[in-house]
């Protein structure tokens, strides 16, 4: 019997099983074995990576750069495979109410900015770096309100987000954080109704999730996987559905600049050197 590719992900939402399960079926087709491995959070997956559990990951950007640092310090060499279209060029916003007297990041000063999850890119790290570039520093100058929901999920849900809205909204504060892309979800689904928000600063791009391998996967199968993976069109009315689920239109190859971004943000609230630094004596060569 084939030992098939393993892929590690994590369970941020019941459809993930589905997603997954989905594109087992549409691998076995192409005759490749694929099979794939859940985690409750991104922590425990990283080091899945580098106890040899698995074989690829399904990484959030945060997860990335913890395998990446991980890696350069356990004498590993990582890239990244594929991401979806809809990982590409993000921004997140910081909104405030539309009858605010607020007009620009400067005067969020003394202020209450809500935040997602404390480990979440879009609704919290990226966004507390652009404030803080501008001169104001987070719990000094202003004070985060934190929604953490699902810590170790790296804010793949939207919960956080979704609570701080609706915080802003009620006025419990005066501006919230979240990704561009539910900033509009909110207002079509009426969290945030049309016209109650306006928007007073917009972030730099960044990219979102990718598919992660170190050196000590099969190259030959995990190269047959990704061609596969890039192969897969959303005109399949088998994958259709399933590219729905997984919020994307089309499979692209890997990149890295645009994790600087948060690459940046992390290096300033040091948000992953304990665990980093962890997990790196545990495996070094």
């Amino acid at each position: 019997m084939t030992k098939p590719l393993l892929l590690g992900a994590v369970a941020y939402d019941p459809k993930v099983v589905t997603i997954w399960d989905g594109f087992q079926r549409w691998f076995a087709q192409h005759n490749f074995a694929f099979d794939y491995i859940l985690y409750s959070n991104y922590e425990q997956q990283v080091e899945g990576h580098f106890a040899g559990h698995f074989h690829v990951a399904w990484n959030s950007p945060l997860a990335w750069l913890q395998t990446e640092r991980i890696a350069t310090q356990t004498g590993h060499s990582v890239k990244t495979l594929a991401m979806r279209d809809s990982d590409c060029d993000l921004t997140s916003v910081i909104a405030v109410r539309r009858d605010s007297a607020t007009q620009r990041v400067q005067d969020l000063r003394h202020k209450t900015v809500a935040v997602g999850a404390s480990d979440s890119p879009q609704a919290t790290l990226i966004p507390l770096l652009h404030l803080a570039e501008a001169g104001l520093d987070p719990e000094k100058d202003f004070q985060v309100r934190k929604f953490d929901l699902l810590v170790g999920k790296h804010g793949d849900h939207i919960g956080g987000e979704r609570h701080a809205a609706k915080a802003l909204l009620d006025g419990e504060v005066d501006a919230a954080c979240m990704i561009d892309s539910n900033h509009l979800l909110f207002a079509r689904e009426g969290t945030l109704p049309a016209n109650s928000t306006r928007i007073i600063a917009q972030t730099a791009e960044y990219d979102h999730c990718n598919f992660t391998v170190l050196d000590t996967a099969p190259g030959k199968v995990v190269a047959q996987f990704r061609s596969l993976l890039l192969s897969m069109s959303y005109d399949d009315p088998q994958t259709r559905p399933l590219f729905d689920l997984e919020g994307l239109k089309q499979w692209r190859p890997g990149r890295t600049e645009k994790y600087a971004l948060l690459a940046r943000a992390i290096d300033r609230f040091h948000t992953i050197d304990a665990f980093v630094d962890q997990i790196s004596h545990a495996y070094r060569r």
